[in-house]
């Protein structure tokens, strides 16, 4: 049995983000899961990601982390409450803050892992703190304060 990416039970409605969203066929399309009480996702940079030769411009590693860590959040709260991802009202996150540092260039070359850690929930606040990883090492360090999206909030259709 595949075990399912927290992105694969978002609803329709919700599934356009650039980072994960599965009807955005442009976008990263990341898949996160459970290690633990760890996630992580994979990702392969490909030629059009270059900031330099050799090496991943900067944004998209932070446009990872960032969509990983909203993932991670609203995983975190359903693990919270005990529910499981597909149960309803769904949970949605989005990004009220975003830390990163890079610490080591990260070649464009091979995969790169993203993993984080809950460092708080509190609320409809959640803070992940991520860490981005390729060839064995720490590449770039994350901390993202994602913020549960309230039910009554009104989304417009792509290209609105």
């Amino acid at each position: 049995m595949k075990i399912k990416a927290f992105q694969d039970y978002y609803p329709e409605e919700l599934s356009y983000c650039y980072g994960c969203g599965s009807k955005n066929k442009l976008g990263h399309q990341i898949k996160s899961y459970w290690d633990g009480d760890e996630t992580y996702c994979r990702f392969q940079p490909r030629p059009e990601h270059m900031a330099v030769p050799g090496y991943v411009y900067g944004g998209l590693l932070a446009s990872v982390i960032d969509c990983h860590a909203t993932g991670t959040a609203a995983a975190a709260k359903y693990r919270e409450e005990n529910r499981a991802m597909d149960s309803k009202p769904a949970f949605r996150f989005l990004t009220a803050s975003l830390k990163v540092d890079y610490l080591l260039p990260t070649p464009i070359d091979q995969p790169f892992e993203v993993r984080a850690k809950i460092k708080e929930v509190n609320g409809r606040k959640v803070w992940v703190e991520s860490k981005l990883i390729s060839g064995g090492k720490v590449c770039v360090k994350g901390l993202v304060l994602a913020i549960q999206v309230p039910e009554n909030m009104k989304f417009g259709q792509p290209g609105e």
